[in-house]
């Protein structure tokens, strides 16, 4: 890959960066789970995602990845369409909005690039259509792995997208997976095709399950907060340093989430919406688990307050 000097001075392309960043600032957090994510390697940060402890920020270089990802998917869908015999649906016919599928009352979601027919190398067979853009360097990992290991390139080649792909299998009733790759921009394209497997999707089925209703943390992936995952995680100072937790409803010890969908706080004996889960309350408690100190005392009735031996030998009471 080519290297990238240091860009010259622009006031004006710094000025984007800027509006780019605070544009995303805005968007709110994720309400669920995704099956686009869940196949990563550390729980502990797939449960601190989705009980909402930090709120994640990224630069502008990494928001204009994430769109050229969406516009070079785009890009493809229409150059699919243009082969004679193929059919590329993105979209529910219904609803009109992405193909989706969740599970545990919506807790767990996740919406496939497209459902495709019609490929010449395997014409009868429906597919379930992924795009990815990626750099030069992973793309040419990917050609070689398909020339090595056909239908078992894409797990080798990144498993979170291999589990993701089998989600989508395992959800919307497939048996094949269909997955174009390109680089940025969509110059150059490969692909792979990978079976279902229905008994790893359950495997990641019962991870997610664990994830959204069990109010312990996953273990960490390591204790070493040097080690390669850990070093670029955004909640690494709150896994490895004890920092605090923000505080919403997510991260309350009297909230829940319900199996048929929805939170409820248990203390007010509510269903909570989704911007109330932003707002939380006065009455919000740490769960423990993410206090980094033992309980030695507590009163959630009336009282509502928790007591904390913490590392530093002194107490600290939450309320």
């Amino acid at each position: 890959m080519v290297k990238i000097l240091q860009k010259l001075p622009d006031p004006t392309l710094d000025a984007m960066d800027v509006a780019i960043g605070k544009k995303a600032k805005r968007e709110k957090r994720r309400p669920y789970l995704g099956m686009s994510g869940i196949g990563q390697p550390c729980a502990r940060q797939q449960w601190y995602g989705f009980h909402w402890v930090a709120e994640v920020t990224f630069e502008a270089s990494t928001l204009k990845l994430f769109e050229d990802g969406h516009r070079t998917e785009d890009l493809y869908a229409d150059r699919l369409r243009s082969v004679p015999g193929v059919t590329l649906i993105v979209a529910d016919p219904v609803t009109g909005r992405q193909i989706g599928f969740e599970d545990f009352g919506g807790h767990f979601k996740g919406h496939m690039d497209g459902h495709i027919e019609g490929l010449l190398q395997a014409p009868v067979t429906p597919h379930v259509w992924e795009h990815k853009a990626t750099n030069e360097t992973k793309f040419n990992k990917l050609i070689k792995l398909g020339m090595d290991l056909g239908k078992g390139a894409l797990k080798e080649w990144d498993f979170t997208y291999y589990v993701q792909g089998i989600l989508y299998m395992d959800y919307g009733n497939y048996t094949r997976h269909y997955l174009t790759a390109s680089t940025p921009g969509g110059r150059v394209d490969t692909s792979v095709r990978t079976n279902a497997d229905p008994k790893e999707a359950q495997k990641q089925k019962d991870k997610a399950e664990k994830i959204i209703f069990d109010k312990s943390i996953p273990e960490k992936i390591s204790d070493k907060p040097d080690y390669y995952l850990c070093r670029w995680c955004d909640n690494s100072d709150i896994c490895h340093e004890g920092a605090a937790s923000d505080r919403n409803c997510r991260t309350c010890t009297h909230s829940t989430a319900r199996r048929e969908g929805g939170w409820r706080c248990e203390y007010h004996g509510v269903d909570l919406t989704y911007d109330a889960q932003h707002e939380g309350c006065t009455s919000h408690r740490y769960n423990p688990h993410l206090v980094p100190g033992e309980v030695v005392d507590g009163d959630l009735g009336e009282g509502n307050w928790i007591e904390y031996l913490m590392p530093n030998g002194k107490k600290w009471k939450d309320g």
